[in-house]
């Protein structure tokens, strides 16, 4: 089953934030006390190690909390002549799902139609969809954010960004929906308001 949503979500600022100097210790300390509340030791041999591990965990994925995205895009070149259109397809990601910490994974697809000329490595494009997935997010405002970083470093003329993920809270709790897909889909510039136009886009996205 593939569910399809358009990401009406507007796009907060692309900033970060700073972390406690103990942030390790602070999440230790928690799930120790999560251990303990759903009945089991954190003392137990299997336990003692895992507070530790967490932390080290949520730091990594959550790790795009301290990047700006916008940074990977900055290496920008003029491409004489070209104004066609880019597009970058079955870029993988892997996130968490704000709601219930749980993860979301799947691939974000991107084109864009330069304005002038103004192009960024390909590369580039997949290193600011990572930094915006190790977020806490939702599929809606991280593919409203993947749009926003690009129009704010290319200024292209359109941009249109497809994001495909399956859900591990939908799958491993709730209506137990495994295999279950959600598609969003975010315009911008030109294809925004050009119905033809975007599906013709979006057709090329589709794999």
């Amino acid at each position: 089953m593939t569910k399809t949503l358009a990401a009406r979500t507007s796009a907060p600022a692309l900033r970060t934030i700073e972390v406690p100097e103990d942030a390790t210790k602070i999440i230790e300390r928690a799930v120790r006390d999560i251990l303990g509340a759903i009945g089991e030791s954190p003392d137990r041999e299997g336990l003692l190690e895992t507070p530790a591990r967490v932390a080290r965990m949520y730091q990594e994925v959550f790790s795009g909390l301290l990047e700006d995205p916008c940074d990977h895009l900055q290496k920008v070149f003029k491409a004489d002549q070209h104004d066609e259109m880019v597009v970058v397809r079955d870029i993988g990601f892997h996130s968490m799902c704000e709601h219930h910490l749980l993860p979301f994974f799947g691939k974000a697809h991107i084109a864009y139609l330069p304005s002038e000329g103004c192009l960024t490595g390909l590369s580039k494009l997949a290193r600011a969809v990572g930094v915006l997935s190790r977020r806490p997010q939702l599929q809606e405002r991280l593919t409203a954010q993947i749009a926003k970083a690009i129009e704010d470093a290319l200024k292209p003329q359109a941009i249109l960004v497809v994001v495909e993920a399956e859900h591990m809270c939908m799958a491993m709790r709730g209506v137990k929906s495994a295999g279950s897909r959600t598609l969003t889909s975010v315009a911008r510039g030109l294809w925004r308001h050009d119905a033809t136009a975007r599906a013709e886009v979006a057709a090329l996205l589709r794999p």
